[in-house]
């Protein structure tokens, strides 16, 4: 039997102890991500009063979110319940100025199927899912390679999305970071149904 060359041996035990030692900072870096993103969340439910605008409210929400997940760049959207689009109401990232107001058609990508089902979803790999909507990269320049989409439900009642787009060091979305979407989408939901409730109220 052939001896097994111990420099040899050693050189692949150093990569692999390295390749360990990577993902434990990495694993690190996300936990301890999330707990200020709790902590930071935990403030702004503090703000959550009738005189705060809710879209100043979602907007730190959206913010404290995508930094835990490791994404920046994410969206708000909101069902219009006349023509039952979805309108991109809080955006971050580089198309935060352009993207910002704009509709998607009934049922279209991602997020108008998330709003149907009232189901999230991970895509991992976009351009191979055909309920992916392209027109918006094609109209904005962007690229979406991965996404994290939950909806945002009061009672059985959908008010729209949150999206979580293209994972920082092309890293895929983990479960840890769905259980953190549904967090926010949670809260967002608990701040516009508050608006709703007050702006109704008022004469």
């Amino acid at each position: 039997m052939e001896a097994r060359d111990p420099l040899r041996f050693l050189q692949l035990e150093v990569a692999r102890l390295s390749d360990e030692n990577r993902d434990l900072k990495q694993e690190l870096g996300s936990l301890r991500a999330s707990v200020r993103a709790l902590s930071a969340l935990q403030d702004i439910i503090q703000r959550m009063t009738p005189d705060v605008d809710p879209l100043v409210l979602i907007d730190d929400l959206l913010a404290s979110a995508l930094k835990a997940v490791g994404s920046s760049d994410g969206s708000l959207l909101l069902r219009d319940e006349e023509t039952d689009e979805m309108v991109f109401a809080v955006v971050h990232g580089e198309a935060r100025e352009r993207l910002t107001g704009y509709r998607l058609p009934k049922g279209a990508g991602i997020a108008g199927w998330v709003a149907e089902h009232r189901r999230p979803l991970v895509v991992r790999n976009v351009r191979e899912d055909h309920r992916f909507y392209p027109k918006v990269d094609e109209a904005f320049g962007f690229h979406t390679r991965s996404l994290a989409c939950v909806p945002l439900l009061e009672s059985q009642r959908v008010l729209g999305v949150l999206e979580a787009v293209n994972k920082n060091y092309d890293r895929e979305f983990t479960d840890q970071d769905h259980d953190l979407l549904m967090v926010v989408a949670h809260l967002a939901s608990i701040a516009i149904s508050r608006a709703e409730a007050f702006t109704s109220a008022t004469p």
